[in-house]
């Protein structure tokens, strides 16, 4: 599932400012937090050296990003432990070679200057990532699962998983059948019930046929949402069947 249908069902974004190290990097795994001290990355060495095998490892770098806190080593180190992806609020470099080791990492940006190794830092703790759009930081805690795609990463908060899975399901259902319209040459405002009387320069149809669109437009919604629920009242792509099942964020335990 994409990062922008898990976004719109309770995934709580990452900040904007994150980007995937080479196109097409993508993961999804739970967090194994990492605190860096500032332009320091001994941190992140002991994260690889002790994250479980299939974790994703996401560095709070203290708010000093503009440093290569993820390097070739590092990179080559964490996919040979079995570390399926990195993410830091802050700086990497190397990158070919970085994209060489197939090891999806996100990142603020670009520095050559290397960080030191030996001032300290802590891993497995929660930790503070910044997020796009809200009032504070994001927390961040072991065993959360995080997702990351070309269109950003998002948190899915342990105890919430199985119903941000479901819910997205539904919804993607649903965004399917728009698109399907929409290939069908169907007009957006009608399938998603827009008013561009609202817009300065519309010229489009009478109000009277405006109105009439909207009553078409709520008919095709209302059969969309039957299309996403499927004949038996779930998703047609079954989330009642998801949401049966435990999800790993959402019983682990301890932080």
């Amino acid at each position: 599932m994409g990062t922008a249908a898990l976004a719109r069902n309770g995934g709580r974004p990452f900040g904007t400012h994150l980007f995937s190290v080479w196109p097409g990097a993508a993961f999804a795994a739970t967090a194994f937090p990492v605190r860096c001290v500032p332009g320091d990355n001994l941190a992140i060495h002991v994260a690889v050296a002790q994250a479980p095998t299939g974790s994703a490892l996401v560095v709070d770098v203290a708010g000093e990003p503009e440093y290569g806190y993820v390097d070739e080593i590092i990179a080559v180190a964490a996919r040979t432990r079995g570390v399926v992806g990195i993410v830091l609020d802050g700086c990497v470099r190397d990158i070919a070679a970085i994209a060489h080791s197939e090891l999806p990492v996100f990142g603020a940006g670009v520095a050559v200057r290397e960080a030191g190794h030996d001032a300290g830092g802590a891993v497995g703790q929660q930790i503070s990532m910044s997020a796009a759009g809200g009032p504070g930081p994001l927390p961040v805690r072991r065993g959360d699962w995080i997702v990351a795609d070309d269109d950003g990463v998002v948190c899915l908060p342990r105890g919430q998983v199985s119903a941000i899975i479901a819910d997205t399901v539904s919804g993607i259902t649903r965004d399917r059948a728009i698109v399907d319209a929409v290939h069908a040459g169907e007009s957006t405002l009608d399938l998603l019930g827009l008013d561009p009387s609202r817009v300065s320069g519309w010229e489009g149809a009478a109000d009277r046929d405006s109105v009439r669109g909207a009553g078409r437009a709520r008919s095709r919604t209302a059969r969309l949402d039957q299309a996403a629920r499927g004949a038996d009242g779930r998703s047609a792509l079954r989330p009642g069947v998801v949401a049966s099942r435990r999800v790993a964020g959402d019983v682990y335990g301890g932080d």
